[in-house]
């Protein structure tokens, strides 16, 4: 087993001559595709060189992978635009999907990747095929301005006996669970905005999620501020939030083809950096050489 047990997140990949890379968003394709073996056309990585594109399902999340102004943004879309170029398929067709029905589009053939920073866990691993970690990234808070509750982790949230705000189908949710936190109060959301909407109107206290996203949302909401990151906790194992692409089982030649390259790319920690470095992944959310799906699928 790995020493890094149970790690997860939730809840989220392309390089143009800029690095950090844009990407116009073309109309969406849903036609379902074909696995790695039985339909009598080959490989699903020869299809995808032959056709000359990938369709990969977002959540609008910045900063994983989102639109604006018309251009697919993020650490998925720029890192995963390097990886299938390098794989011959040089374009990515998005496509944007509330959280929890990533997975459930995936299965229905709606699109061959999710490129969403999925938190790898067990449950998920039943579900379809998860490349080795793409990241990790700690936990935060954010709270108004000034923590007026002077909360630091699950543990003084629990304690204050504040509301918490989750994102719906998210791992946050299970840690926030796990500290003792009754259901009372905790509080689903759909986006990361509204987590922040929600903190603005007092609806909640605290909206939980990983650092990442957090101080990316702090940028354009005033009046508010992120907690120091911080590791949760489930079952006494801490959860250092690792996040991959999710690939459709039946596909398991591509998502090995996938991670060979990926493997290029997180052993170089300066090509890592400049590729995603924009978007607030650094040197620290490089994952461990010994954080291995097959361990993180184990639970």
């Amino acid at each position: 087993m790995s020493e890094f047990p149970n790690l997860s997140r939730r809840g989220f990949l392309t390089r143009t001559a800029a690095v950090g890379g844009l990407l116009t968003v073309p109309g969406l394709l849903t036609a379902c595709s074909k696995t790695d073996s039985g339909d009598g056309k080959g490989s699903k990585l020869e299809q995808l060189k032959k056709q000359g594109y990938v369709k990969v399902a977002y959540a609008n999340e910045a900063p994983y992978g989102y639109k604006e102004n018309g251009q697919l943004k993020g650490e998925a879309p720029t890192l995963h635009r390097e990886i299938f170029k390098a794989l011959g398929v040089d374009e990515l067709r998005p496509t944007f999907s509330e959280w929890d029905g990533l997975i459930p589009g995936l299965q229905a053939g709606k699109y061959d990747v999710i490129s969403a920073g999925m938190a790898i866990i067990p449950d998920r691993c039943e579900k379809a095929l998860f490349s080795e970690p793409e990241f990790i990234s700690p936990t935060a808070m954010m709270v108004k301005k000034g923590n007026p509750k002077n909360l630091s982790d699950l543990a003084s949230a629990k304690k204050a006996g504040v509301t918490i705000g989750v994102m719906s189908g998210a791992v946050e949710k299970d840690y926030a669970t796990a500290a003792g936190i009754s259901s009372g109060s905790i509080k689903t959301l759909q986006k990361p905005q509204d987590g922040a909407d929600a903190v603005k109107g007092g609806r909640i206290d605290a909206f939980l999620l990983t650092s990442i996203s957090l101080n990316w949302l702090a940028k354009n909401n005033s009046g508010l501020e992120v907690t120091e990151p911080f590791i949760p906790e489930v079952d006494g194992k801490k959860q250092y939030s690792p996040g991959g692409a999710v690939f459709r089982k039946g596909n398991e030649e591509l998502r090995n083809a996938f991670n060979a390259q990926l493997k290029k790319i997180t052993s170089d920690p300066a090509r890592y950096v400049k590729l995603i470095g924009q978007y607030g992944f650094g040197k620290e959310t490089i994952p461990p050489a010994n954080l291995k799906t097959a361990d993180l699928c184990k639970g």
